[in-house]
């Protein structure tokens, strides 16, 4: 079945301007921390990351991790793909989302990174689904709260369509 975007949710304007105010904000809280370490959840985070990495002015590191919860509409058990290479024990670690949802990915990279000892450990997620989310997660820096939607683009995908659109837009599963 061929997928279509029913609706256009966030601009690329909408976006960029958002993404340049979590970056302040993110720059403003580590401005004395030294380097950061942002932490960037494969696939759907990498664009949202390389923006906001742009807009920071302070001196960080960009590490990625890949873990996987959803099979088309469904979410599923949350593994681990691919791990950071760094050793982040006493360095300030920000986890960076494109999408919270139900928050079990999120809860599960908290656990496994707070185990390796950070200085501190915060999170950012470009898009939170707060009435589809269970796992009681902090998020430390939202760019957007949405509704319970499927969307794509600007990192977002389902099952491969729409990721690298410039917008986010809505679409139906089904």
């Amino acid at each position: 079945m061929q997928k279509t975007v029913r609706s256009t949710l966030f601009s690329e304007e909408q976006i960029e301007r958002r993404v340049g105010e979590l970056a302040k904000a993110i720059s403003d809280d580590y401005r004395d921390k030294g380097n950061v370490v942002l932490i960037g959840i494969l696939k759907g985070s990498f664009i949202f990351l390389a923006d906001l990495s742009r807009k920071l002015d302070i001196d960080r590191t960009v590490e990625f991790i890949a873990v996987s919860s959803y099979h088309g509409a469904t979410s599923g058990a949350v593994r681990m793909i691919m791990d950071v290479r760094g050793d982040i024990a006493g360095r300030h670690v920000l986890i960076v989302e494109d999408i919270v949802d139900t928050g079990n990915t999120l809860k599960y990279l908290i656990q496994i990174l707070k185990s390796r000892n950070p200085a501190s450990l915060k999170t950012c997620a470009l898009l939170h689904k707060a009435e589809a989310t269970v796992a009681d997660v902090p998020i430390d820096y939202v760019g957007f709260p949405i509704g319970d939607e499927w969307v794509v683009g600007y990192g977002l995908d389902y099952d491969e369509f729409g990721r690298t659109l410039p917008y986010i837009g809505v679409i139906d599963p089904d």
